[in-house]
């Protein structure tokens, strides 16, 4: 048989050497084609007696970044497919045999009765990492860039190829739930001290040899829990140990996840219940908890918009295909501030020239100190060097010149939040730059149209929203103007992927998308304060809702002080039109009368004393109605409102065109604000119940608390038409 992912040598040991190296992909991946491969290998190995042992290794950078997410999409359809025929029970037993080509395989080598060694030449995540779990011997290049892990949690699912038994029986329970549960990663040095590999090498030639010699020494083809008196390492799970693992366990499950998360909950179960029974019960545990969870809308939606939709976007599907490919070299940022410091870092990083410049060299210092900061606590962590610091601070020029600005490919102005500050920067700039320059604006809330208007050249002009810290935060939303060019568009979205950043595109409007529905959560979390809900209540339902921060706590992030300008901007603009809502009343007595700023400035609805944890103040409830009986509030209805209220302005978004692709909506609502991710992004949280279910529940949300729950024309009519949002709006068609 011809193979065309891997190649087979048997050298004159008779030991084989199999090397994965897919030739139309740049990292290893398993698919359909390379499960059937590698099988019909380990057949062809394990059933020739002269063979004396394999070794599995890559031909690439990196071994395998595991199984292709694309084909579990696939999964998922033919099972959707399957369901519409009429026999659920068919479907389901077709997915869980699809679902568990893994599982067997790793358990086939594990059993085959020839020894079988993974030499792991780079990076093994996800399904290759279990697929080396089932080798009986592992040896990895000693490199702490490589890594190592089980990250399925992240998309909704568990480790489905035998890793949550193998892992909970080579480390513990304990260890290997925080692994799995958190998606963590280990370079190869701390995988060894943890016994999930066990050996190192510092070639990949040392590697190969170091693999064959432990073949030919009488490596035994038998995992350590198929031989007699095996012990599971922290006890059993009724042990003493395993008590305390579980009862504390439970606990953390339920404060970190509120019980929003199945494949939390199904790796918990996998565990405790495999470490109870012989490996191949337990692979067959594992192997129903996986297919329960592929069933359920969880896993759908998050495998979706967290793989699928955010690789597509990171590719390039809203970029304009007939502009040629555009390199940043020279970078110009106006604003030293953290958000302009930010941006300096990652742009330096990326390898640009950048210009950072503000009202004087001092001020620009301190920005270019922001990378400084990071560089050193990176390289307090083994994951920089002093050169590399050098080298990136080398690309950092601090400034208080707009001459500095002459050859910028790229200008981002990143001001305090006034029109007319932005527009004399713009001036001074534009004087500087070339024709062909872009000029991109990080407002987070002024119409990019309005900005426009002191450019010379406002087909070059455009948003770039980033989000803070920058080093850390992976969105960037690119907001189109009026005039702004198709060629505009193509070059942003170029330098977004420089950066590393996922980019969304979005049309002009104020707040345009991210602050715009952000927003929602916050207002609606300072109206229940309004109703006399308590302010810990409201923080804490944000998080049941699955909120990364309660709405309290994200405005004092993002600044009241800020809330308060843009919503004194909002009423100088819209004058009569402007509705007074609660957020209102509020800000004005915590910014205005109280000087309660938010975090800048310590004092906001929470306390940031110098020493210890931040804590709600004390006299939030002095500038507030009478609290409510607690026992009267109906904790769900408030977690509706916080899910129902994104969703319903995202859907407005929609209707307004200032959101295109249903993309854009849900991965910039994860990546941007958080939005509970388990429900895949605020489209697909409407889209899974359906848009009748979903008018009717506004519709009863808006006649007990008001007209801002009313839904729209478009989602009336999705209603009528049982249509959804990813049918209507499906960026691929043909699909």
């Amino acid at each position: 048989m011809t193979y065309k992912n891997f190649t087979l040598d048997i050298d004159a040991e008779a030991i084989a050497l199999v090397t994965w190296d897919m030739p139309d992909r740049s990292m290893n991946v398993m698919t359909p084609e390379s499960f059937g491969e590698l099988s019909d290998l380990v057949e062809k190995i394990a059933e020739d007696d002269d063979i004396k042992g394999c070794v599995i290794t890559s031909g690439k950078d990196t071994f395998s970044g595991g199984a292709d997410i694309s084909m579990l999409a696939g999964f998922l359809k033919t099972y959707e497919e399957n369901l519409k025929k009429g026999d659920e029970v068919a479907a389901t037993q077709e997915l869980h045999d699809t679902g568990n080509i893994l599982s067997k395989l790793a358990r086939r080598i594990e059993t085959c009765g020839t020894p079988f060694v993974a030499a792991l030449n780079g990076t093994t995540m996800g399904g290759a990492f279990e697929l080396a779990l089932g080798c009986h011997y592992r040896i990895s290049l000693r490199d702490k860039s490589i890594k190592m892990g089980l990250p399925e949690s992240r998309i909704g699912l568990l480790p489905g190829g035998g890793g949550t038994q193998r892992v909970a029986r080579l480390i513990g329970a304990q260890d290997a739930l925080q692994m799995m549960l958190q998606g963590r990663t280990y370079d190869p040095i701390r995988a060894k001290g943890m016994k999930l590999i066990h050996a190192l090498a510092d070639s990949r030639e040392e590697m190969i040899a170091e693999a064959k010699k432990w073949i030919t020494d009488g490596g035994k083809p038998v995992a350590p829990w198929d031989m007699d008196g095996f012990r599971i390492p922290g006890g059993l799970v009724y042990s003493k140990a395993g008590v305390m693992t579980w009862s504390a366990g439970n606990a953390i499950y339920r404060r970190e996840t509120y019980d929003n998360y199945p494949a939390a909950r199904a790796i918990m179960s996998c565990v405790y219940e495999g470490l109870q029974v012989p490996i191949d019960v337990g692979l067959r545990i594992e192997a129903r908890y996986f297919t329960s969870l592929m069933r359920g809308d969880v896993a759908r939606n998050m495998i979706r918009t967290l793989f699928l939709s955010m690789q597509e976007l990171n590719k390039g599907a809203r970029r304009p295909v007939d502009v040629p490919e555009y390199k940043v070299k020279k970078l110009g940022i106006l604003g030293a501030g953290m958000m302009g410091a930010g941006v300096a870092y990652v742009s330096a990083r990326a390898g640009m020239e950048v210009v950072l410049l503000d009202q004087s060299v001092q001020a620009a210092e301190r920005g270019k100190a922001h990378s400084e900061t990071l560089l050193d606590k990176a390289i307090s962590r083994g994951r920089s060097t002093a050169e590399k610091k050098q080298a990136l601070l080398d690309n950092i020029t601090p400034t208080d010149d707009y001459d500095a600005l002459k050859g910028c490919d790229l200008i981002i102005e990143a001001v305090f939040e006034s029109r007319d500050i932005k527009a004399e920067v713009t001036k001074k700039a534009e004087a500087r730059i070339a024709d062909t320059a872009v000029f991109g604006s990080n407002t987070s809330t002024l119409p990019i149209t309005g900005l426009a208007r002191a450019s010379v050249r406002p087909e070059n002009f455009i948003g770039i929203h980033f989000f803070s810290p920058v080093d850390k935060m992976m969105l960037v939303e690119i907001i189109m103007g009026e005039k702004t060019s198709p060629q505009t568009l193509a070059k942003t979205l170029d330098y977004v992927r420089a950066i590393r950043k996922t980019p969304i595109v979005v049309n002009d409007s104020r707040g345009f998308y991210t602050s715009r529905v952000v927003s929602t959560y916050i207002d609606e979390g300072l109206t229940m304060l309004s109703e006399g809900i308590p302010p810990a209540m409201v923080e804490n339902v944000g998080r049941m809702a699955g909120m990364p921060i309660g709405p309290l706590s994200l405005n004092d992030e993002v600044s009241l002080e800020l809330a308060h300008k843009i919503a004194t901007a909002a009423r100088k603009d819209l004058g009569d039109k402007y509705i007074e809502v609660p957020r209102d009343i509020i800000l004005d007595e915590m910014v205005v009368k109280l000087n309660r700023l938010g975090r800048k400035n310590s004092r906001g609805f929470y306390d940031y004393p110098e020493k210890g944890k931040k804590h709600l103040w004390p006299d939030l409830h002095t500038i507030l109605p009478e609290a409510v009986d607690v026992e009267t509030i109906d904790v769900d209805e408030l977690k509706h409102r916080f899910w129902t209220i994104q969703a319903l302005e995202t859907a407005r978004c929609f209707e307004e065109s200032v959101l295109t692709d249903v993309r854009d909506a849900d991965v910039g609502a994860i990546l941007g604000w958080g939005f509970a991710p388990f429900t895949g992004g605020p489209l697909s949280y409407i889209d899974t119940m359906g848009a009748e279910t979903f008018v009717a529940r506004c519709r009863a949300l808006e006649k007990k608390h008001g007209s801002r729950f009313k839904p729209g024309a478009l989602l009336k009519q999705m209603a009528a038409n049982g249509e959804t949002f990813y049918s209507r709006f499906n960026p691929k068609p043909d699909d």
